[in-house]
């Protein structure tokens, strides 16, 4: 079933820059410091190119005038003698530029000075979004259009019929100017709405902003998107349709999750390399946010895109295995065999495996040399067999049953009972921590969270594996989640929207569900992260069984999390 069209938000809109109120201000003052006065506020409210309102007056400082001043700007001490105080004026100011949006020409400075008054009289301060033109000139204008970006210097490049002259409304309209001018510039870059204007002012390269378009006809709603390049690629990655893959990612909301990699929201110095390569982005809807990741994960398997950083590579997987022999030993490899060794895994390093097998080596005495041992145990024993860490098969101090008692132990940490492994850790714990050997007992701690981490992973995969079939469900807010799952496999998703009936729906899922053989060991139906994610969504709240056909549970001891020195041994 396809995912349903969700209705358009505003948020997907955008608010058409045709639409917004902008109140263009701009203040006379008595200087530049925090501590000077305004003399005069000038402001012209505008919406689609034309003039709604003009608010001016005179403001008595609370300072005189310096006569520099007063001759930049005209405004003497006599003029203002008369004026009303910026306690009469901000009011009446705000309401002016009530749920406006403000634009001045060096807004820091005016609307700073506009801030500081409304903290000093105990006027909420609006917290209106400000646009300053002297930014908007730099991100837009080139070098060789423009000598600097003042006022007069931008006023005079779009021809503006006002000449500022250092008066508050003079210099206001002016920059209305300046600001009309701006916006039919950016208008060829495809900033049409108010939040195309706040990119525009981050900072985005014009190239990556360009190339917005590609979201236009992104469908809403979960899915997946690759960004390719065309040519394939000539390193030997698979290609799509003769295109190389640059990168894969999932979302709920593929047309916003697309249109973010356009803007300043995407701050990855990677994703700015790979837009720019980029030369076009593909979609695929999905009916439920799982079978996105699901197909995620094998779209990165299959194409192994450049710019993504994780499961590139499922096949590096490490095991940590119970050799098959007369005496056997642990060894870390690279492949699961279907053979009656022993397995746990698989890691994700190698650092992670080696951490674990100490640990099973430290509470269990298993042989660690790698030669092979004569079934007449006529050889001599090691240095660890005097320190009582292995029980010294070698030289015949144990023979083959009792050999194999030690080894079962090791099985059973390996996958169904931990309790032998944490009573060792926490006894040894307790004595390092006596003799102050504190650093040697993080080593030993982190080991046997290192094992336990593994035995939880491999059992969680390994209890979804083992159900030839699983229907599960979860409401959400666009309907009941339907995934038909087979020998831990994503074989079928589904979305019941209000007015449907869950389960007819997912009777159609079954229905229409991939066929899946029984997996081996060494050949499962599916990637382990892959099991992993399912795994997440099965033990989420509220999800609920339809059907269980298999054993999805976990051994009682399986992982228990306590390595408290207070263990009883």
């Amino acid at each position: 079933m396809s995912a349903p069209v969700l209705q358009p938000s505003f948020a997907d809109l955008g608010t058409p820059l045709s639409e917004v109120d902008f109140v263009v201000v701009d203040l006379e003052t008595t200087g530049s410091t925090e501590d000077c006065s305004i003399t005069e506020v000038g402001a012209v409210r505008v919406r689609g190119g034309e003039v709604l309102g003009e608010f001016q007056t005179l403001v008595r400082p609370d300072q005189p005038i310096p006569a520099l001043v007063a001759v930049l700007t005209g405004i003497t001490n006599r003029m203002v003698a008369t004026a009303p105080p910026l306690a009469a004026v901000l009011p009446s100011f705000l309401q002016f530029a009530a749920g406006a949006t403000w634009v001045a020409h060096n807004a820091s400075f005016d609307v700073g000075f506009l801030r500081r008054a409304c903290e000093r009289l105990d006027h909420p301060w609006p917290a209106p979004r400000v646009f300053d033109t002297v930014a908007l000139s730099r991100s837009i204008l080139l070098r060789d259009e423009v000598a600097n970006h003042k006022l007069q210097t931008l006023a005079r490049h779009f021809a503006s019929p006002t000449t500022p002259n250092h008066r508050a409304l003079t210099d206001a309209r002016a920059t209305v100017d300046v600001l009309h001018g701006l916006l039919e510039r950016v208008g060829n870059l495809g900033v049409h709405t108010v939040e195309d204007l706040v990119e525009l002012t981050r900072r985005v390269s014009p190239q990556r902003r360009a190339k917005r378009v590609w979201a236009t006809d992104v469908p809403r709603g979960p899915g997946v998107y690759l960004f390719h390049t065309d040519g394939a690629p000539g390193d030997g990655r698979p290609a799509r349709d003769g295109r190389e893959v640059l990168y894969v990612g999932t979302s709920v909301n593929l047309r916003s999750r697309v249109r973010s990699y356009f803007t300043a929201a995407e701050r990855r110095p990677r994703m700015e390399e790979m837009i720019r390569v980029a030369t076009g982005v593909e979609t695929i809807s999905c009916s439920t946010a799982l079978q996105a990741e699901m197909l995620e994960l094998r779209l990165i398997a299959a194409h192994r895109p450049r710019y993504n950083r994780r499961s590139k590579h499922p096949e590096r997987q490490l095991w940590l295995k119970v050799t098959v022999e007369a005496f056997p030993r642990l060894s870390v490899v690279r492949q699961r065999q279907d053979d009656e060794a022993t397995y746990l895994g698989p890691f994700r390093g190698r650092a992670e495996a080696e951490l674990a097998l100490l640990c099973l080596q430290d509470v269990h005495p298993l042989r660690r040399c790698t030669g092979r041992i004569r079934l007449r145990q006529d050889g001599s024993a090691c240095a660890l067999a005097g320190m009582g860490r292995c029980c010294s098969p070698c030289d015949g101090s144990v023979d083959r049953e009792a050999y194999a008692e030690v080894v079962d132990d090791v099985r059973a940490s390996m996958g169904t009972d931990l309790r032998a492994v944490l009573s060792g850790t926490a006894r040894r714990l307790a004595r390092l921590a006596e003799q102050q050997r504190f650093e040697e007992a993080a080593v030993v701690r982190s080991r046997a969270e290192a094992l336990q981490r593994a035995v939880r992973r491999q059992q969680r995969v390994e209890s979804l594996r083992r159900c030839r079939q699983v229907v599960a469900a979860r409401r959400t807010e666009a309907g009941w989640e339907i995934n038909v799952l087979r020998w831990g496999r994503l074989a079928a998703a589904a979305l019941a929207v209000p007015g449907e009936v869950p389960q007819a729906v997912a009777r159609s899922a079954v229905a229409v569900a991939e066929t899946v053989r029984t997996p081996t060991a060494a050949q499962p139906a599916s990637l382990t992260e892959e099991v992993e994610r399912l795994a997440d969504w099965m033990e989420q709240p509220g999800v609920r069984l339809i059907e269980m056909d298999g054993d999805w549970s976990w051994p009682l001891h399986m992982a228990p999390t306590d390595l408290s020195p207070r263990i009883a041994p």
